[in-house]
């Protein structure tokens, strides 16, 4: 069920992308859109104040073994992103996706291939994929 909600989106995508359909549109679409995804993150901290930061150090234990890093990690996060900045985050994310979509059209990719093969990848290394 899940390959056919990308390949719906996906083909959706190609069906309604007109102006910006050549590699060079894309990709700058692409790179555009990141950076408006993170514009929206950074404007739940700066404008909003929904979110805060916390960059203090973590100290970690000199006997940590690798198993109990987890336990230690921090988000550096401090609250959640209010309704109106999670609607700005999630608008551009969904215009990073479309970008995304688009750029395996051009190059005859399928979204779901390439999320499944992430996936089988990351549960086959599992924490050793270092990601």
């Amino acid at each position: 069920m899940k390959d056919l909600i990308y390949d719906e989106f996906q083909n959706k995508v190609d069906e309604v992308l007109i102006r910006h359909a050549n590699l060079l549109d894309i990709v700058s679409k692409l790179n555009e859109a990141a950076s408006k995804s993170n514009r929206a993150v950074i404007k739940t901290i700066t404008n909003c104040g929904c979110v805060k930061i916390d960059v203090s150090k973590v100290d970690l234990p000199e006997d940590l073994s690798y198993e109990e890093l987890k336990d230690f990690k921090s988000e550096h996060l401090i609250g959640e992103p209010c309704p109106i900045c999670r609607d700005k985050i999630e608008e551009e994310l969904g215009r990073l996706e479309f970008y995304v979509a688009a750029l395996c059209n051009l190059l005859d990719l399928n979204m779901y291939d390439i999320v499944l093969k992430e996936y089988k990848k990351i549960s086959t290394l599992g924490r050793f994929s270092l990601y």
